[in-house]
């Protein structure tokens, strides 16, 4: 079975674990430059590194042609295809839309046989076939057949006691320069980035998580960084339990959708 995944970022990288893990081939689309902050645990690096690892698998920026053998090596491909045109030519069996942007940016029901959403922005039964849930708490993971996910309320979920503290956004609009490397110990006050000169402090002492790659153009307010107030640096190169959850409810939706036929 061949699924397609539009995004990259850690949510996106949780999935295609767990369907490569079952047995599934995927493949993932991504922009030109990507926005991931959790890049140690991001597939889309492979389009700026050309490759890289997640717990033990490998990724490699791949062009259409090069797609085959990758998968024959059990190397994930990734593309430089954000509308999943080029991928779309593979006639996947499923299609599974990860980019998190809160809303749909074109994915439909007819891109493939299974079409899976992941969070808000999209209708099962409208425009993809099931929906799986994003928000942590109590329906995290869990799969709709019909509505929507919860809707966004731009905090972010609790971890080690703090929500909204963890996040780090850009200070200013233009080209975002880290100052720091992720699984580095900060404590609230170090500057972790700069974004044209205006620095970009942490909040609150713990691990730096996440950080935006250098050079990747950002406005004010944008998500650039992550701390991990839990101070357990191994959890760095580790996919999240969110991650996880989803990427169940993903493998279990794909499944229910295509009858079970691997």
């Amino acid at each position: 079975m061949l699924v397609v995944i539009r995004g990259g970022g850690d949510i996106a990288t949780g999935i295609a674990l767990r369907l490569y893990r079952s047995g599934m081939e995927v493949v993932l689309c991504e922009r030109e430059q990507p926005t991931a902050i959790r890049r140690t645990v991001a597939f889309s690096e492979a389009v700026r590194l050309g490759e890289t690892e997640v717990e033990g698998v490998a990724a490699r920026r791949a062009e259409p042609e090069e797609i085959p053998e990758l998968l024959e090596l059990g190397i994930v491909p990734v593309l430089v295809d954000p509308e999943a045109e080029l991928a779309l030519a593979l006639a996947p069996d499923a299609l599974v839309d990860a980019i998190l942007a809160k809303r749909n940016l074109g994915t439909t029901a007819d891109m493939a046989p299974a079409v899976v959403a992941v969070g808000p922005g999209f209708t099962a039964g409208e425009d993809c076939h099931a929906v799986v849930e994003t928000m942590r708490g109590h329906y995290l993971g869990r799969v709709l057949y019909e509505g929507s996910a919860l809707p966004n309320t731009n905090v972010p979920g609790l971890i080690g006691g703090y929500a909204g503290e963890r996040v780090l956004r850009a200070p200013a609009d233009g080209v975002f320069q880290g100052a720091l490397a992720i699984g580095d110990r900060v404590e609230a006050g170090d500057v972790a980035g700069y974004v044209d000169g205006v620095p970009m402090a942490c909040t609150i002492g713990g691990v730096l998580r996440g950080l935006l790659a250098d050079g990747v153009r950002v406005h004010r307010g944008m998500k650039s960084g992550d701390v991990d107030p839990r101070c357990e640096a191994d959890h760095c190169w580790l996919v999240s339990d969110k991650a996880l959850a989803v990427g169940g409810g993903v493998l279990e939706a794909v499944l229910r959708l295509s009858g079970a036929l691997l």
